[in-house]
């Protein structure tokens, strides 16, 4: 997969469409990744003991990884994603716009 967890992304379609936020989790067996502020869902919790309340908890839900766009660090624009291979035979990803690695 060409994004990472802690990669700074684009939401391309949706109801959040056009905002950023920063991956938390990938799941890449279900090509999806879970954006911080994005696609937020609630969840209610009932009670765990007796008399206690329970609780309506708010949390990210995956987004499929089609619908993301990473942004460059270095022009802070969304771009495509490629990989060089370096002269020590190491592979890291590049920015498409900036012609630059990422990592």
């Amino acid at each position: 997969m060409k994004i990472k967890k802690g990669d700074k992304v684009k939401i391309l379609t949706g109801k959040d469409q056009g905002k950023t936020g920063k991956v938390l989790q990938i799941y890449s067996d279900h090509q999806k990744v879970s954006v911080e502020g994005v696609n937020l869902l609630y969840k209610n919790m009932r009670p765990k003991k007796q008399g206690e309340a329970g609780q309506r908890i708010q949390f990210p839900a995956p987004i499929h990884i089609s619908n993301v766009k990473l942004i460059c660090p270095k022009t802070n624009q969304s771009t495509r994603v490629g990989y060089r291979i370096l002269d020590n035979k190491k592979k890291v990803r590049i920015s498409k716009k900036a012609n630059e690695p990422i990592d």
